[in-house]
């Protein structure tokens, strides 16, 4: 039998995988498609998906529309304005996917060179920096989950040019009794590149939100969807074998 004992190998009773549009390619000009089952959070038009954290001592009534700049496709770190994070949480294991540009013009070194960051609700922040040839302590650097892991390799583009994040958040599994089963996981890959493989966490948060971090650089962002994965049971999802030929 197969894993979990359900199916034989090979079996055309087996529910099939469902069936979606894979993503477009992006270029520097311009971002691909995403995904036909990913929910798009920003196309490059507006962010009426994305709210402004409040400043401490705002009251509740504040207005809390997010207020980075939106030019060209991409959304820019308005320095100062704060955080900016989705309105929707999201349950489960997902796929995140955005792209991202530090400055062109580089200012500043280490930690002060193209800063933002990436926090899916209930993990640390996956660091966002200009590490090309721009060295700052290894938990710190692009890709490094900060504070834990630094990237396994250095993957960063230059300055200015288009860079891919996939993030793959898969949630803590606990048995029947309450008992911790599976840790919580993190896995990045950067430009094609496995960086971070299945970080694990104390993390019993079963779904959150994605947060964008304002550090004080005129970071971009663009082409950002997050998509469901069933990895529990893959089958419970897929679609039904197409009806035996009439004899």
């Amino acid at each position: 039998m197969t894993p979990g004992g359900k199916w034989k190998p090979h079996d055309l009773n087996r529910p099939r995988p469902r069936v979606i549009t894979p993503p477009g390619m992006s270029t520097p000009e311009a971002p691909g498609q995403p995904p036909s089952d990913a929910t798009v959070l920003f196309d490059g038009t507006d962010l009426s998906k994305w709210k402004q954290d409040k400043k401490k001592g705002a009251p509740e009534s504040a207005n809390d529309d997010a207020k980075w700049k939106v030019e060209n496709g991409y959304v820019e770190v308005v320095p100062g304005s704060g955080y900016m994070r989705t309105r929707e949480q999201f349950p489960g294991d997902t796929q995140w996917h955005l792209e991202w540009a530090t400055p062109s013009e580089v200012k500043g070194n280490s930690q002060g060179r193209g800063n933002s960051g990436v926090f899916i609700g209930g993990y640390p922040e996956v660091q966002v920096l200009d590490s090309y040839e721009n060295d700052t302590y290894p938990d710190g650097q692009a890709a490094g989950i900060y504070g834990f892991y630094p990237p396994m390799v250095n993957a960063c583009r230059k300055p200015g040019e288009w860079q891919t994040y996939d993030i793959i958040a898969e949630r803590e599994r606990k048995d029947a009794d309450g008992q911790v089963i599976k840790k919580a996981r993190l896995t990045v890959i950067q430009n094609g590149v496995v960086v971070q493989w299945g970080r694990e966490f104390d993390n019993g948060a079963q779904g959150g939100d994605l947060a964008l971090q304002d550090h004080g650089n005129r970071v971009h962002y663009r082409n950002i969807w997050v998509r469901p994965l069933n990895l529990t049971d893959p089958d419970s999802e897929g679609t039904p074998p197409p009806p035996a030929p009439a004899k």
